[in-house]
């Protein structure tokens, strides 16, 4: 009896579309700690890589390229399936197609990312000359990709706090602006720091943030969905 009404008082609980709108969600609270740990962990290990010199993107280079082109490309997936969710669990109101867009935009550029990739740099791979190196065609537009998918969810940030700041939710409001505001501040950085250690540990320090934000956000979603929602 009491089950019952536990189900009769949550019917989110026993709704199949609410579930089928929190499993995309759960992408988006997953796919940044696994990219960042995979990252992370080949940063860590890979002979000749320095964090404070080295963007990740050229993790994608050498006999191990593949688990960084991978990981690229699965993150940018999951991304794409969480904005899916999104779409689904913002409903209507400011934002409500927008923002899943901008996301699904970023989860492209990262998919394209990995399969266009960037080029050997900074003496990375180990025997790689150091300096910028040769640009191939694959180097031009996986920068293209970053770049297309760095705007979008910037864009994404500000779009989802204009919609917490009319819902009244101003903690949230300002985070997600915040996040846009450090994330684009770390992307100017490294694409005008040449190289700068303060540069790339800033831009490396904006990605871990954007994708704690887009964790936070498929989070909070994901715990208030409910069927009028989906």
């Amino acid at each position: 009896m009491t089950q019952q009404m536990t189900r009769i008082a949550n019917p989110a609980t026993c709704d199949p579309r609410t579930g089928v709108t929190r499993s995309l969600l759960g992408y988006g609270v997953i796919a940044g700690p696994l990219y960042v740990m995979v990252s992370l962990a080949q940063a860590l290990t890979r002979e000749g890589f320095d964090l404070s010199r080295h963007a990740w993107s050229l993790l994608a280079n050498g006999g191990l390229g593949w688990i960084q082109i991978a990981n690229f490309v699965l993150a940018g997936l999951m991304v794409v399936v969480c904005a899916t969710g999104l779409r689904r669990a913002l409903g209507t109101g400011y934002g409500a197609a927008w923002a899943p867009r901008l996301v699904g935009g970023y989860g492209l550029s990262l998919v394209g990312a990995g399969i266009f990739r960037a080029d050997p740099a900074m003496g990375f791979p180990a025997g790689t000359p150091q300096g910028p190196g040769e640009v191939t065609w694959h180097g031009m537009l996986h920068f293209a990709c970053g770049a297309v998918g760095f705007l979008c969810v910037i864009a994404a940030c500000f779009v989802i706090g204009r919609r917490f700041a009319v819902a009244g939710r101003t903690g949230w409001a300002v985070y997600s602006r915040l996040t846009g505001t450090l994330f684009l501040a770390g992307f100017v950085a490294v694409a005008t720091g040449a190289g700068a250690a303060w540069a790339n540990l800033g831009f490396v320090t904006g990605v871990v943030i954007v994708w704690a934000w887009l964790s936070a956000l498929s989070l909070h979603l994901y715990r208030h969905v409910t069927p009028e929602h989906v």
